[in-house]
């Protein structure tokens, strides 16, 4: 029987000797085109640690594939270094390579007619771009994690690179010294490898795990151990079996996982930007999902895992006491996960978990027992108000103050604003609002970690409210709020605030509000002017023509036609 179920189109037939031609060049034989052809998207690259240790992992993909019988197609995809294009003008083609990803690898597989995917990722956005692949082309697929950085150290502290961003706070603060402040700098990123906290690399890693796309207890590993090159060949194995049983991403990624991964990721107190993946991803699968259902989930889900940025523990040590299967099992006990979902392996969650302790082991507190969770709700908070109708997205870990007014210091770009908090120009109580950041206006909606990090570092996290129509890197804690929408380039309500109006932050009450009477904000409506896009031409330009708005995701496919 043949199991080039797709892929026969290319290989079969007389009139297809010329393709045969073109494959036998770059390896296959008389035997291989009954085959089914996997492609591996590999995304390799040195721009980015996150990245540079997944060229070994392809090749160990490409070892299985072939065991397994299959032939393997190996393919590059791009990617942005998040954390060193931060802050700068590059900043905005990092949602923006999300859809490069999700365009290149459905180019390729379709192109080519594959028969299937394994799609290799690091950095943030590589991770929601080959889901979103995945789930337009429904073709069997599984995505294998890069894997975690592991952490710095020094002066007995673990160390990641936003240490190493609210160390510039603390050193324009006085509060560190230099050679501390380079120390910190020098170690912060030991190797390859994703940013170790529960950031949105290791955040989406694990809500893959958790929607069933991924093999159990491969989100956490570390990039460099063995055990994540030998977990990447078991996966080409997986799914070259689901190739021939013809197991489908629309019978993994549905309602139900997607409402297991938005719940493990409220327990582990996961990245904001899940938020905005997650509503793509289900888009591009067919999936009903909106802000308010976080909201939902957020409400039952306790925090159970004390994680950076605003815990104390990296990803890697998460994987020494349970990893992700640990965190499932006990939401599985207590019946906030579906058991009856089924994974890429053919095993339903639940059967997946079968061997899982119920609860986490004694001698740690990575993990906490159930009936002592870091919180008892989840973190991440949808706030609606005047400010925000369509919602806006806040983390709420780590913030002990879940509610501020005071007057607004507005800032037309990130670069102004971390220039005032620099410049010792903000002060408590004060609101910042960082606007014409947002899918459309920024383009790109750059992620804000350079000034929530300044204010951290200057001691101001605490007492100074921010938000933004930008996002939040994972590595973001504090009273701020990101992916307010509409967004001020539409000319949404933070168009609209003016130096010195009160704003109130309220995460207890879900409300963001801008003190003003409705008929003074219709006022500002009818005198606001849209201003000119800020590219003409190119990718960014392309982008801000075709994105939604960030309540639906930030995809550039809604209402083509």
């Amino acid at each position: 029987m043949l199991e080039n179920f797709r892929s026969q189109v290319v290989t079969q037939g007389v009139q297809r000797s010329p393709n045969r031609a073109m494959l036998r060049a770059v390896g296959f034989k008389d035997e291989d085109f009954t085959k089914a052809i996997v492609g591996i998207a590999n995304g390799y690259s040195t721009i980015t640690p996150c990245n540079m240790g997944i060229n070994k992992l392809a090749e160990r993909a490409e070892a299985g594939v072939r065991s397994a019988g299959a032939m393997p197609q190996l393919f590059g995809t791009i990617t942005i270094s998040d954390g060193i294009s931060m802050g700068t003008e590059g900043m905005k083609y990092s949602l923006v390579s999300r859809e490069v990803i999700a365009d290149s690898i459905e180019t390729a597989c379709n192109g080519q007619s594959m028969d299937g995917v394994l799609a290799i990722g690091g950095c943030d956005k590589n991770m929601p771009g080959a889901m979103i692949a995945i789930a337009r082309m429904n073709i069997p697929a599984i995505f294998v994690y890069g894997g975690t950085i592991k952490p710095g150290h020094y002066k007995g502290t673990d160390l990641t690179v936003v240490s190493v961003f609210e160390a510039v706070g603390q050193y324009v603060a006085d509060k560190i010294d230099e050679n501390h402040f380079m120390e910190v700098e020098r170690r912060a990123c030991p190797g390859a490898g994703s940013c170790g906290g529960m950031f949105t690399a290791n955040t989406m890693s694990s809500a893959i795990e958790a929607m069933g796309m991924s093999l159990p207890y491969s989100s956490t590993m570390a990039a460099e151990d063995e055990e994540k090159a030998d977990s990447t060949e078991k996966s080409a194995f997986v799914l070259v079996e689901a190739i021939r049983k013809q197991i489908l991403p629309s019978q993994i990624i549905t309602r139900k996982s997607i409402e297991n991964a938005i719940s493990v990721i409220m327990a582990v107190g996961g990245s904001t930007n899940a938020v905005l993946h997650l509503l793509a991803i289900a888009r591009a699968i067919g999936v009903e999902l909106s802000l308010d259902d976080f909201e939902t989930i957020r409400a039952r889900v306790p925090v159970l895992c004390d994680l950076k940025p605003s815990g104390r523990y990296v990803a890697t040590d998460l994987h020494k006491v349970g990893g992700i299967p640990q965190v499932m099992k006990m939401l599985l006990v207590h019946d906030l996960l579906h058991g009856d979902c089924l994974t890429i392996t053919g095993k339903t969650v639940a059967e997946v978990l079968a061997e899982v302790p119920d609860e986490p082991p004694a001698n740690q507190d990575v993990i906490r027992p159930w009936n002592n969770p870091m919180y008892q709700q989840g973190h991440l908070a949808i706030l609606k108000g005047n400010l925000a109708t369509e919602g806006s997205v806040a983390k709420i870990t780590g913030v002990k103050t879940p509610k501020i007014t005071g007057p607004a210091r507005v800032f037309e770009s990130e670069e102004s604003c971390l220039d005032a908090i620099l410049e010792k120009k903000i002060n408590p109580g004060d609101v910042l609002v960082i606007r014409y950041e947002g899918p459309k206006g920024g383009p790109g909606m750059r992620e804000m970690l350079a000034p929530t990090s300044a204010l951290i570092g200057a001691g101001l996290g605490d007492s100074v409210g921010l938000i933004t129509d930008g996002r939040f890197s994972g590595g973001t804690y504090g009273m701020v709020v990101g992916h307010v929408a509409p967004e001020a380039a539409v000319g949404g309500a933070i168009a609209l605030v003016e130096e010195g109006d009160t704003i109130t932050i309220d995460a207890h009450n879900r409300l963001l509000h801008l003190h003003l009477s409705d008929e003074e904000l219709a006022q500002r409506q009818a005198n606001w002017q849209a201003p000119p896009p800020r590219y003409t031409t190119g990718v960014l330009a392309k982008y801000a023509k075709l994105v939604s708005s960030c309540s639906l995701g930030a995809v550039t496919d809604l209402n083509l036609f």
